[in-house]
């Protein structure tokens, strides 16, 4: 009996995204980032895609990315923060004191150089010392964290209203100012610098760490993928730069500086705000917690202890002190957070930080944080910050009422956390496709006419047959 020759079996040729190596989740998030902005852009009529609105957003946006970075550790290690915003207002209440109150009773006048480094390390220290009680008491004592910080959400809210007994505290430090946004502004020479630095240093990390996989004989991507993922990066960091440069500041206030210094504002000269310095803080911040989730211990123990408690404290990971270590940095980046957004605010007011904790844990979610525990990234939480605060900014520009985008915010982080779900899990896929295509025309109806209505029937109408023809419903 002689043998058959069987012909080789092709390998499946990769298709693009397969070689770039992009996280199809991460894709999708930019992609629904990017049809909101062209959605509320056509519906502004080019306003929302502005450099004025594009750089409000941007630090609007910072408060909340600040905390989302370290809500990611908290619910990566299967906790939860609900004290978050509660605990902005104390660090910002504390500050604000420090400022007007406190030094000056010890001579220390407002304007002198002492006052915003004193307040802000105040601010931190205080956020640091509660976010560290806070996680003894879910560590140690086994308290549970909804718990902890439920309470935390009522005494640091009220803790806050009697340090500034009740009262509006400001105007704040002008240096402290600084780092509100639109105060503190780097201009369009040193954004330009720092944006070609930085596109540099992201094409330099990017071949450097492809090096390293080579050296070590690991599988790499294609150099063509390389190349087309660093002139994405620069091109974003440059575009990036561009716009916020495009924004110019206006004539009265270029008059009043140039009469400050006693000099006169020549004809027709202009100047951009360039890169705001509470966005140079969230990159730089951005950076720091992603080399701690990667390259750190701190960060594999972080992850090992959300995958699998037991197993991480069998393995010798002191998970008690972990928590308090993760909930301390939590109350950190509260401080920080404190610090941007009472100084965009130039004062400390009783409701600073309201529903924040909310906004924070949807940011942390929709950039896909596992509930569960053991998944997360710091981009993927920025990103999810970005797409809240752009639905939320879209739709006051378009003249949403208020309660209808608290419904919309609702609805968006229960979506979420139900695509997260169902990629995770392909037994309900099928279900969660089927419940997407029925709502489809629903939604349509809402916010469209007849016209697009019947157009969304027949495409989800196409679409179930085509997905039920893969037996994928």
């Amino acid at each position: 009996m002689s043998d058959i020759a069987r012909p080789a079996v092709r390998p499946r040729r990769r298709s693009v995204i397969d070689s770039l190596e992009i996280d199809t989740r991460l894709l999708g998030m930019i992609a629904a980032f990017v049809v909101i902005c062209l959605a509320f852009n056509v519906m502004t009529e080019g306003r929302f895609l502005s450099p004025r609105n594009i750089f409000n957003l941007s630090i609007q946006t910072v408060s909340v990315a600040i905390m989302a970075t370290g809500m990611v550790f908290v619910i990566v290690t299967r906790h939860i923060d609900l004290s978050v915003g509660a605990l902005l207002a104390t660090c910002s209440a504390f500050m604000a004191m420090t400022q007007k109150v406190w030094l000056p009773d010890l001579g220390l006048d407002l304007g002198s150089p002492l006052i915003a480094p004193v307040a802000i390390v105040v601010g931190l220290a205080v956020g640091t010392l509660i976010g560290a009680v806070q996680g003894w008491l879910v560590g140690y004592l086994t308290i549970p964290a909804f718990i902890v910080t439920l309470g935390g959400l009522l005494i640091w809210r009220n803790v806050a209203w009697y340090v500034t007994g009740g009262q509006t505290i400001g105007p704040l430090d002008e240096t402290f100012q600084l780092f509100g946004g639109i105060n503190g502004t780097l201009g369009a020479t040193i954004s330009w610098a720092l944006g070609i630095v930085a596109a540099a240093a992201a094409i330099w990390a990017l071949f450097s760490s492809r090096r390293a996989k080579v050296s070590h004989e690991f599988p790499v991507k294609p150099l063509w993928a390389e190349g087309v993922l660093a002139v994405v990066y620069a091109a974003c960091i440059l575009g990036f730069v561009a716009i916020v440069n495009a924004y110019e500041v206006p004539a009265a206030r270029l008059r009043r500086v140039f009469e400050a210094r006693g000099e006169t504002l020549p004809e027709g000269y202009t100047e951009g705000y360039g890169l705001p310095i509470s966005v140079l803080l969230l990159i730089l911040l951005a950076v720091v917690m992603t080399v701690i989730a990667r390259k750190t211990r701190l960060g594999r123990y972080i992850f090992a202890t959300g995958g699998n408690p037991d197993s991480a404290e069998l393995s010798g990971i002191n998970t008690r002190l972990l928590t308090v270590k993760v909930f301390a940095m939590m109350g950190f980046l509260c401080g920080l957070s404190a610090v941007v957004a009472s100084a965009r605010l130039t004062n400390h007011a009783n409701d600073i930080g309201t529903l924040d904790e909310l906004r924070v844990i949807a940011a942390a979610v929709i950039g896909g944080t596992a509930l569960s525990g053991g998944i997360g990234t710091i981009f993927g939480a920025i990103l999810g910050a970005l797409i809240m605060q752009s639905l939320q900014s879209g739709m006051a520009m378009v003249g949403v009422d208020a309660p209808f985008q608290n419904i919309v915010v609702g609805l968006v982080l229960v979506e979420a956390v139900l695509l997260d779900i169902a990629y995770r899990m392909a037994a309900i896929r099928p279900k969660v496709l089927l419940v997407h295509l029925i709502l489809l025309p629903v939604l349509v109806w809402f916010f469209a006419s007849w016209l697009f209505v019947a157009l969304a029937v027949v495409i989800s109408a196409g679409l179930g047959l085509l997905l039920r023809r893969k037996g994928m419903i």
